[in-house]
């Protein structure tokens, strides 16, 4: 059936609906930590198509908003048609669109809605297009505990509206859902996400305190002397990269090697993941107060290649630090951190704190070494120099600016109340 566009969909930007996690563990929405429960889906040849068919409808839709949303202006009101009746004219226009499920597109508007709540908001961007091939998803609501269902060991089943039963590989329970999620990545791999907020992790009740150094060598150094790093990548991802940019734009072998390389990303980032969730894990139980850097990791990433008029200097060098700090997963760590220790991560301030001796306190630049040896000038403490800033964060050192007297020596210890 040949595909048009319908009229224009207005939508009111005054929309609540539940904030649903797009095939994430977990991700925090404002002050409200939103979370789902991920599944790796296994649907048939049959079945695939009919998802495909389900993800360009919320993408159709998701766009004509995204467009329409081109054309507002402060002074325009909201005294339009409801978004519901325009959507059910549109369906009646375009046969296309009418053969989907109206539960799909529907959420697909109110998604767009709360995207542009959170956009006036301030807490995130404004929407843009969603572009075949990398935003593939909808999203269903009204779920009921019959709707999946435990077929044997590794097994189960979830209802989808107009296409059935669809397989997906049970790797625990599913709990208390209220919606779920369907996703393709750009590795061609299918998921299910039933949003459900996990329950945080327990710490030892002995008030035992932690601080965390995150660094690049050394992705996280604890101030009790332990250092991890993410797993490193095994540069297939770079060969296939360079094995792409000489292929001719449009053959099937570009489009092959694409899809390797997108599968080469997705298993870096499925390891970087998992060493996140361990390690948070750990020190969410063995610890009752963690501290971290107050780090502006987004802000750090940002490119230095500057404009035309005042192009940047050493990019290429920042591009290479911007990488490895991407892969260290500094912003992840904390952030599974935050959620699962909820109330027991506090933030501190950077400064200094790999100038500063967890000894006697003298700040003095002269005392970092190398990247990983500390030798104080004052009184001739020397170690591993992540382990040292990591025992000033575990103190909760203030900043202090070189040529200042020394904080007093304390041991970590709870702050005051």
């Amino acid at each position: 059936m040949t595909r048009h566009t319908p009229k224009m969909i207005l939508i009111p930007y005054k929309i609540v609906v539940h904030p649903a996690s797009p095939a994430a563990a977990w991700i925090v929405i404002g002050q409200v930590h939103a979370g789902a429960v991920r599944y790796a889906l296994r649907p048939t040849p049959e079945q695939e198509s009919l998802l495909l068919e389900f993800c360009a409808h919320a993408r159709f839709v998701w766009n004509l908003a995204v467009e329409q949303q081109t054309w507002w202006k402060p002074t325009r009101t909201a005294k339009v048609v409801p978004y519901s009746r325009q959507l059910a004219e549109a369906r009646a226009e375009c046969g296309w669109l009418r053969a989907g499920s109206s539960v799909v597109q529907q959420q697909a508007l109110r998604d767009f809605g709360q995207a542009m709540k959170n956009f006036l908001g301030g807490t995130h961007r404004r929407p843009a297009y969603r572009k075949k091939g990398l935003d593939e998803g909808f999203r269903i609501v009204n779920f009921k505990p019959g709707h999946a269902r435990r077929l044997n060991r590794k097994n189960g089943q979830v209802f989808v509206p107009k296409i059935g039963w669809v397989r997906f590989r049970w790797s625990g329970p599913v709990g208390d859902a209220r919606s779920f999620r369907v996703k393709r990545d750009p590795a061609g791999r299918w998921w299910v996400s039933f949003a459900v907020v996990p329950g945080p992790v327990n710490g030892p009740g002995t008030g035992e305190v932690v601080g965390i150094d995150r660094g690049v060598a050394v992705s996280a150094a604890l101030s009790n002397g332990e250092m991890y790093s993410t797993p490193k990548p095994d540069g297939k991802a770079g060969r296939l990269q360079k094995k792409l940019s000489r292929q001719k734009k449009g053959s099937a072998r570009r489009k092959d090697t694409r899809l390797e390389l997108a599968r080469a990303h997705a298993r870096e980032a499925n390891r970087r993941k998992d060493w996140a969730e361990k390690l948070s894990t750990d020190i969410a139980r063995r610890y009752d107060v963690i501290r971290v850097e107050a780090l502006a990791v987004k802000n750090m990433l940002r490119s230095a290649k500057g404009t035309v008029e005042a192009p940047g200097r050493n990019v290429a060098a920042k591009a290479g630090l911007n990488r490895e700090i991407s892969r260290s997963g500094w912003g992840i760590l904390v952030a599974r951190l935050e959620q699962k220790a909820p109330g027991r991560v506090e933030k501190i301030p950077p400064a200094y704190t790999s100038q500063t001796c967890s000894q006697c306190g003298t700040t003095d630049k002269n005392s970092r070494k190398s990247q990983a040896l500390f030798a104080c000038v004052s009184c001739g403490y020397s170690g591993n120099a992540d382990v040292n800033a990591a025992k000033n964060i575990a103190a909760g050192h203030a900043a202090r600016g070189a040529g200042k007297p020394p904080a007093p020596k304390r041991e970590p210890q709870l702050c005051a109340a």
